[in-house]
């Protein structure tokens, strides 16, 4: 197909596709999915050969946040039956981080229900991470708080903190039908004040809320434009009691091509697997292996995920390998600039001069413009999924309780 030779051509080049092009992954039928992922494949294993890099979640402070994210379990209004707990003390999160480690990952995840830290929150979250990176010297830890006042990101970052995460979730001309107690541009400042602190960025996407194809690129272009290291790709769990439990909108062939759409535009990028895989991609979780090359282990924040040794038998069954405590995620011209976990000048998925993000995992997608693989004629809307309520489990062990965790 001339589009995917084209978008594999321009990815080894980290070059950027245009949105038609871009759109055209999204409209492609379930009749040529396999060589769409085969082509994204190429880009991913140019950059990032058959490594698999585990992340590891550790939800520090668990409900109760003031914000109305309408795809959040955890949000203002509420009635999801999840674990709330205020702030785990540090031995506490370092012996949640410890499982996840024993299992695999390399980078630890300290999540926060919130809008963003007080000055005192990130006086405990900065004494969390001194305290796991004395007992775990290799570990990569990364702060996900919410949005960040000045000096804050510096603060993480003399910490030991290695990265910040913070999601732009969906595209700005729709961000104000999620959310309303803060804006698309407070996401974008919180990334840039990330980057200005020398952390490495993490910022992704929800897919499955509802939106259009249209914007669904639109903000892999805004990340682009925003150079995170890190992508993380949500897709929604429709908790029930939020507004979004009844949007079932995602199918796993409508998975696999999103991560192939986000892998051209961010060819050299981490893309990761997060929030709702095993809800909605199920038995086919094995594929997107081909297009993403990090995944959460274990449990999520407020849901059970899948069994933290199923994860390591299906990536040695799909013939990938755990990425090791030694070894560099990113591709050398993505570190050499400023070192650590990845640069954010000049190379990559694009500049990162005025854009911006958001935290959070759980996901959000859309419909269909553009035209087929050819890129000649319009695809069919997408069919709905199946509700499978039966596979969202509200996360019972871990952090905040008494049992151990799943890693």
């Amino acid at each position: 197909m001339d589009l995917l030779n084209t978008l594999v051509d321009k990815g080894l080049r980290r070059e950027s596709p245009t949105r038609d092009e871009a759109l055209a992954v999204l409209a492609t039928s379930d009749d040529d999915l396999l060589d769409v992922v085969a082509a994204a494949g190429k880009v991913r294993r140019h950059w990032f050969g058959r490594r698999v890099k585990l992340n590891y979640l550790v939800n520090l402070k668990s409900g109760l946040c003031p914000e109305d994210c309408s795809y959040c379990s955890q949000r203002l209004g509420s009635t999801a039956g999840i674990l709330k707990y205020t702030w785990l003390k540090p031995d506490e999160a370092s012996e949640a981080a410890a499982a996840g480690l024993a299992g695999g990952a390399k980078r630890v995840c300290l999540v926060a229900s919130g809008r963003g830290p007080t000055d005192r929150d990130v006086d405990r979250v900065s004494e969390t991470i001194r305290t796991i990176k004395d007992r775990h010297e290799d570990v990569e830890v990364c702060a996900c708080l919410g949005l960040l006042s000045d000096g804050q990101a510096e603060r993480l970052r003399e910490a030991g903190a290695d990265a910040y995460n913070h999601n732009l979730n969906t595209s700005e001309a729709t961000y104000g039908d999620i959310t309303t107690t803060h804006t698309y541009a407070d996401r974008v400042d919180t990334v840039n004040k990330a980057h200005a602190a020398g952390l490495s960025a993490c910022s992704g996407l929800i897919a499955g809320m509802g939106e259009s194809d249209g914007d669904l690129v639109d903000v892999v272009f805004s990340l682009r434009e925003l150079d995170p290291d890190s992508v993380p790709v949500n897709f929604l769990i429709p908790f029930e009691g939020t507004p979004l439990a009844k949007e079932w909108n995602l199918t796993p062939q409508r998975c696999l091509r999103i991560l192939a759409m986000v892998r051209f535009v961010c060819p050299d990028a981490e893309v990761r697997i997060a929030g709702g895989r095993e809800v909605h991609l199920r038995t086919m979780q094995p594929l997107a292996l081909h297009l993403a090359n990090s995944i959460f282990l274990g449990d999520y924040l407020t849901s059970e995920g899948q069994a933290g040794r199923a994860d390591l038998e299906m990536i040695a069954d799909a013939g990938f390998e755990v990425e090791g405590a030694d070894q560099v995620t990113l591709p050398e011209h993505r570190v050499s600039a400023a070192g650590g976990c990845g640069s954010h000048e000049g190379a990559g998925c694009g500049s990162h001069e005025g854009a911006g993000c958001g935290s959070h995992a759980a996901g959000g997608c859309g419909s269909h413009e553009g035209g087929s693989v050819c890129g000649t004629a319009s695809a069919p809307e997408p069919a709905a999924n199946e509700a499978r309520t039966d596979l969202v489990a509200v996360r019972r062990r871990g952090a905040g309780t008494d049992l151990a965790p799943n890693a």
